[in-house]
């Protein structure tokens, strides 16, 4: 017993150390990191190293718990006003966009597949949700500055559409283990009701179980060693209690992460750090046993009707569900076209595809071999090109911020302040003489290794490290003024324009200068009213906006969302890739308003035309009238 002890902790953490390893390789050459998790559980399971591991329970508990740690991070770490910016597709794609998925989906595994309807639409279920850690994985290993509206519709719709997947997966299961077959309205009624009250009391389990956090962590004078471990497990309680009562335990988690993320908790840098490794770690362990639970040799069997569902589900029915979610939000075809291609499914889906095992339905392990190549297929095609394709439809924007050398360091007994170490960059606007804010108390400035106050530092040079004290609400302000220029592309040369434009000058100052065609109403606004205005009320980092001969940039907004810098451009840059497909409510709009007055022009001809033959000729006795009155 003694000797098995050792010897499952050593495959154990050896099967971990590996998979640190592999991230190495991720990172070096942009490869999904999921992928190869997954491939090192293949390599070492039963087809493999030979390592005997075929418990379903085992293996949906574990990634059940791997999975709640994971969301909850997912949450503290999104920030609010990325939810309100992207809230309402993220939201749109997490509900009906999943529901579609799943329903298009399912249709095309029932004729493929020898599955029932009902068995179709729970493959279709498993595999509805997107893996958010693979995608903002990808993003940051190949330096993807993307979008920040396209980043945050990902981010809200990852942490939102899998517990509405779960649930859809898990009444599926139950639904046919107790081999009913019930009427379609029936069907479709109780699940609406079950998913009402099920996010229902997921929901308020979990804003309740997050205001508790909070208030703990406050009241609570906790060691600085033993807080996260406190919040992590408060975060588990929250998962438990939810499902323990019938709700949505991951939907309470993710939102119990949320708010505390958004609030005023204390040690908020050491919580940070804690839960960023731990799912790390919650990632590597659900990979990996889900790597180990699969069966490769048992693949070949459906190898070619479930890669042909991955295709469906990448070039099909995903692009659908997001396309038909997004026409109410105008947003641009291209962000349109990169949401549907980043739906890349992972640890989520085949955690679902455990499920029919576990309700002992007989095409259980045919549903998750399914589900299992699909996730491969996805991640081996899409996670490859999701950088290209960013930079093919121009969502990639040059970098605020050059190389920053920061540390964060929380004070003990300091409540809601942090100490920030900044090792001054040569050609930052500190290093140039930029003076500091006065909210910012600079205490200590190390140089050449000796420590001195900042009072008698005189100017600042490349290479001191400063030390400052301010709110742990700080503004972004001060990472500005210690970074370095950000090296931008010889492509993006031009990105932000020739010349720069104060958002504060009135824009009848274009049309003076310019004659672009403003409006009478455009006039009597400020230039970054104006953007702000063609933008339709919300501004973003590199937006840009075409105005007659001239073409503005957004170079930089605030914490609120104002412009607070503009270029300008007399040559528009190219226009990005056009999408084929992807109209949004305002193109069909337009495009049908086109071919109505296309259509009407032709009749209005016809009718004018008839009626002139039928009209008598009149020209001439007005002619000779005209001449004999004369």
């Amino acid at each position: 017993m003694e000797h098995a002890i050792y010897l499952v902790t050593l495959v154990g953490t050896a099967l971990v150390v590996a998979a640190a390893f592999s991230s190495l390789i991720a990172f070096r050459f942009g490869a999904p990191l999921l992928l190869l998790f997954l491939c090192i559980g293949l390599a070492t399971g039963t087809d493999g190293l030979g390592i005997e591991f075929d418990n379903a329970r085992v293996a949906y508990f574990a990634g059940s718990l791997a999975l709640a740690v994971i969301l909850f991070d997912s949450g503290f770490g999104t920030p609010l006003n990325a939810l309100r910016q992207a809230a309402g597709p993220a939201l749109s794609l997490a509900t009906f966009g999943v529901l579609i998925t799943t329903g298009l989906f399912g249709a095309a595994a029932y004729y493929l597949l020898d599955l029932s309807w009902l068995e179709s639409f729970l493959l279709g279920a498993a595999v509805a949700s997107t893996d958010a850690a693979a995608v903002f994985f990808l993003l940051r290993a190949g330096e993807i500055n993307l979008r920040e509206r396209v980043r945050a519709t990902l981010e809200v719709e990852s942490g939102t559409n899998d517990p509405i997947a779960i649930f859809l997966t898990i009444t599926l299961v139950e639904v046919i283990a107790a081999h009913a077959n019930p009427e379609t309205h029936v069907l479709v009624t109780d699940l609406f009701l079950g998913f009402v009250f099920n996010m229902g009391l997921g929901a308020i389990v979990g804003v309740l179980g997050g205001l508790a956090i909070v208030r703990l962590v406050d009241r609570l004078n906790l060691d600085h060693g033993l807080l996260p471990i406190f919040v992590l497990t408060l975060s588990l309680m929250v998962f438990a209690a939810a499902g323990a009562i019938g709700g949505s335990g991951f939907l309470a988690v993710y939102l119990a992460g949320l708010i505390a993320g958004n609030s005023d908790i204390r040690a908020v840098t050491i919580l940070k750090r804690f839960q960023d490794g731990m799912s790390w770690l919650a990632q590597i362990i659900m990979f990996l046993i889900l790597g180990l639970f699969a069966t490769p040799s048992q693949f070949p069997a459906i190898l070619v009707p479930a890669v042909l569902l991955g295709l469906f589900l990448m070039f099909v029915a995903r692009p659908i569900a997001v396309w038909l979610c997004l026409i109410p939000f105008r947003l641009p075809r291209p962000e349109v076209a990169f949401v549907s291609w980043v739906g890349l499914r992972g640890a989520v889906s085949i955690l679902l595809a455990i499920t029919p095992l576990l309700g002992g339905l007989e095409n259980g392990r045919v549903i998750f071999n399914t589900a299992f190549i699909i996730v491969l297929v996805s991640l081996v095609v899409q996670g490859w090109t999701v950088g290209p394709l960013a930079r093919r439809l121009g969502l990639i924007v040059p970098a605020r911020l050059g190389p920053l050398d920061k540390v964060e360091l929380e004070l003990p007994g300091s409540a809601h302040h942090e100490l920030l170490a900044y090792r001054v960059a040569p050609g930052s606007p500190v290093a140039r003489g930029e003076r500091i804010p006065r909210w910012a108390r600079p205490s200590l400035v190390l140089r050449d290794g000796r420590s001195m106050r900042f009072q008698d530092m005189g100017r600042l040079a490349a290479g001191d490290q400063v030390y400052i004290f301010v709110p742990d609400r700080y503004p972004r302000l001060l990472d500005k003024l210690f970074a370095s220029r950000a090296v931008v592309d010889p492509e993006d040369a031009d990105f932000f324009g020739a010349f720069a434009v104060d958002p504060a000058r009135s824009a009848a100052e274009l049309e003076a200068a310019y004659t672009p065609g403003l409006t009478e109403a455009e006039q009597k606004l400020t230039v970054g009213a104006l953007v702000t205005a063609r933008l339709g009320g919300h501004a973003e980092y590199a937006d840009r906006v075409l105005i007659g001969p001239i073409e503005l940039i957004v170079r930089d907004v605030d914490d609120k969302g104002k412009i607070t810098g503009l270029g300008l451009s007399f040559e528009p840059t190219a226009p990005v890739a056009r999408v084929p497909v992807f109209l949004s409510a305002g193109e069909i709009g337009d495009r049908v308003s086109a071919f109505i007055r296309n259509w009407r022009k032709p009749t209005e001809t016809q009718v004018a035309e008839v009626r002139a033959d039928e009209k008598p000729a009149a020209p001439e006795p007005t002619v000779e009238k005209a001449t004999t009155e004369s």
